[in-house]
């Protein structure tokens, strides 16, 4: 019998730095047990190291994900809640990227966060109980430009969550969305590393706009009304422990604008200052 059947059990995707790491931290100090994972054997050791029970999971394997959840129910029986939040940003404009970039950002980004959903679903099923929770993106609601295929992958990823909400309406597992917007991270250096690898700018249309672009990503610098990554702590301790969590949590201030100006203004207005943004 797990001696931690009493408590608890969180899997969490995508620890290795910045929100993912924020997390598993506040729930392990919170009294959860927390699992971990990171996509690469260093950081899961480095995971290890601060007494994580950590686990290999690359996303963009099928093999690994599964292993890791063989893996994890080796060690548990009690997986209360699973918060999908391992994801990258591929930038570039559309007319740049190639089927096969755009293939791994949904491989990342949606595909393995389904494949994983579905895995620890029947454990949540059987104990009529559980939380999914997905860090979604203020780009899980609305468009900018250069971002196409990450936002493709987030609002397919709101459709998603969506639809399992009313396909699994007559149960007690529960799904919620955080939007965060801008957070303390290191997203952009690994947006930048995506792009360097996968859009040829030498031939491109948008090559001034690139430049630009690139300077903001290599720049380090927070944009305005950047949060710390324990406000999505905030939202995800919510959205586990209260009785009636909430669908959307938005939380900063560009996310809660956004949310709001799309709902008044027309989509003419919207483009207008989306491709200011």
């Amino acid at each position: 019998m797990d001696k931690h059947s009493k408590v608890k059990s969180v899997l969490i995707t995508g620890c290795s730095s910045g929100i993912g790491l924020c997390i598993a931290k506040g729930l392990r100090d919170r009294g959860y047990r927390v699992f971990p994972t990171a996509r690469t054997h260093k950081d899961v050791k480095i995971l290890q190291e601060l007494c994580f029970e950590a686990l290999f999971l690359d996303l963009l394997s099928s093999d690994s994900i599964n292993a890791a959840i063989l893996k994890l129910y080796d060690m548990t029986d009690n997986v209360y809640a699973l918060i999908n939040n391992g994801a990258y940003g591929q930038a570039g404009a559309l007319e740049d990227i190639s089927r096969e970039a755009l293939d791994k950002q949904f491989q990342s980004n949606v595909f393995g966060w389904h494949e994983l959903t579905n895995l620890v679903l029947p454990k949540m099923r059987n104990s009529d109980s559980g939380r999914v929770i997905y860090i979604s993106s203020v780009l899980g609601f609305v468009a900018m430009p250069f971002r196409g295929p990450y936002v493709a992958s987030k609002f397919a990823i709101e459709g998603l969550v969506s639809t399992l909400r009313l396909e699994l309406s007559n149960t007690n597992i529960k799904f919620s969305l955080i939007q965060p917007g801008p957070i303390e991270s290191k997203f952009r250096a690994n947006a930048y590393l995506a792009f360097k690898k996968n859009v040829d700018i030498s031939s491109s249309h948008y090559l001034d706009q690139y430049k630009l672009m690139i300077g903001r990503l290599k720049s380090g610098k927070n944009v305005k009304y950047t949060l710390p990554p324990e406000a999505v702590l905030k939202c995800v301790l919510h959205a586990l422990e209260s009785k009636k969590p909430k669908n959307y949590y938005r939380v900063t201030f560009p996310t809660k604008l956004f949310a709001l100006l799309g709902n008044i203004l027309p989509s003419r207005w919207m483009d207008m200052i989306l491709n200011k943004s």
